[in-house]
């Protein structure tokens, strides 16, 4: 049964040409395209486009634009873009909010999935689309193959539409169309469309020139083919998880009695004022307090043991800041032991002698151990510092000034 909304909407677009009609549907898509899913506004548009796009189609089979006797050459150039209004009308269908409902969301699928395959039914019996495109795009091929052949069949994908994305630049810049970013699908077939000025009959364009227009129009068609390709594959897979959510619904939720009774039972084992029934108190000698809670009997929130109560109040009765540990004495002899005070200096530590003149004198003590010993070791400083000086001749070590 048909929707009255939708009769009644039919009935007054009645008056408007099918090119102005398929490009009202067309501005309601793309300007919903960019904006969120769940607005009530893009929700308004997408219902809006939906109700045109139907009624062109309505229409094209009114006029039976489509034969599938006829040939891609017998297809008129102006006719041609009509071959998007089911692919239009999948894309758009499926941003179609139907809330969290299976069912609502499987017929709506559903319906995006068979526009789809129409669409590609189309470009099948037209021809449009080569053999070599098709086996480049073949979905069960591609599964068929290794991750690596598979990596290979989409960077070759990707490649093919670059390539007819670009040859749709230029058509469009040698049409006189912009030059900036690619827009969106709606927007490249609404720019396939005749101008407001034109009747949409006349074979002589003064704006368009016709044989571009086909070439522009096949391109286009064949890029769209490949999106078909790959969204027909998601929805196809969509569809399975929403039969088998179907088939296997998730499991009743418990009552709410039987939720509210295990926690009250959770809660019991924490509150002060149980019920007699659920608990025994804290203590064992019955509830604390009553339902508005008044206190029923005398309880003790802290540890009855002096020594505990003692702490506790030396905690609570204490200055907000650190108190020291140790006297200043204790301090610098604690540092002292450490060596972090330097002891020394003055006149007698000017007057002291260095470490080579007390290591001479000590070794001039003629006729003792420690003067052999501070000999020998006097004797063997001067030998490394003899070495050292025959290996580093005074001046090796400037690099400076050197030619």
């Amino acid at each position: 049964m048909a929707d009255p909304s939708t009769t009644t909407a039919q009935g007054q677009d009645q008056g408007i040409s099918l090119p102005v009609l398929f490009r009202r549907a067309l501005e309601s898509a793309s300007e919903a395209y960019n904006l969120p899913t769940i607005e009530e506004k893009t929700q308004d548009l997408i219902k809006s486009s939906i109700r045109d796009l139907k009624n062109v189609s309505s229409r094209i089979s009114a006029l039976s634009l489509f034969s599938a006797n006829e040939t891609l050459e017998d297809l008129a150039t102006k006719d041609m873009v009509y071959l998007f209004v089911p692919y239009a009308l999948s894309e758009v269908n499926s941003r179609l909010n139907v809330g969290s409902d299976p069912e609502d969301r499987l017929r709506v699928v559903a319906e995006s999935q068979a526009s789809l395959k129409r669409f590609l039914k189309l470009l099948s019996d037209y021809e449009i689309v080569s053999d070599a495109d098709r086996s480049a795009f073949d979905p069960n091929a591609a599964a068929a193959l290794d991750p690596g052949r598979r990596r290979e069949v989409k960077i070759a994908q990707s490649r093919k539409q670059k390539e007819i994305k670009d040859r749709i630049k230029a058509l469009r810049q040698r049409k006189g169309g912009p030059a900036g970013d690619f827009p969106d699908d709606f927007d490249l077939v609404a720019s396939l469309l005749p101008g407001p000025t034109r009747s949409g009959d006349d074979d002589d364009d003064d704006d368009l020139d016709d044989e571009m227009v086909r070439e522009m129009t096949l391109l286009l068609l064949r890029l769209i083919w490949t999106q078909a390709i790959s969204n027909l594959t998601m929805i196809d897979q969509e569809v399975e998880m929403l039969r088998h959510a179907l088939r296997n619904p998730p499991p009743p939720r418990p009552p709410q009695t039987e939720r509210s009774s295990g926690a009250a039972a959770d809660t019991a084992s924490w509150r002060l004022d149980r019920l007699p029934g659920v608990g025994s108190g804290p203590d064992g000698k019955g509830p604390l307090l009553d339902a508005q809670g008044k206190p029923l009997r005398t309880f003790t929130i802290v540890s009855g043991q002096q020594a505990d109560r003692a702490r506790l109040q030396a905690e609570v009765f204490r200055p907000d800041h650190r108190l020291p540990t140790m006297s200043i004495d204790e301090y610098l002899e604690e540092e002292k032991r450490r060596g972090n005070i330097i002891t020394g200096g003055g006149a007698a530590s000017q007057n002291a002698p260095t470490s080579s003149e007390q290591l001479q004198m000590d070794s001039e003590q003629d006729g003792t151990i420690f003067g052999e010993q501070k000999s020998e070791e006097k004797r063997k400083k001067d030998e490394e510092w003899a070495v050292f000086t025959d290996r580093n001749p005074k001046g090796s070590g400037n690099t400076m000034n050197r030619g």
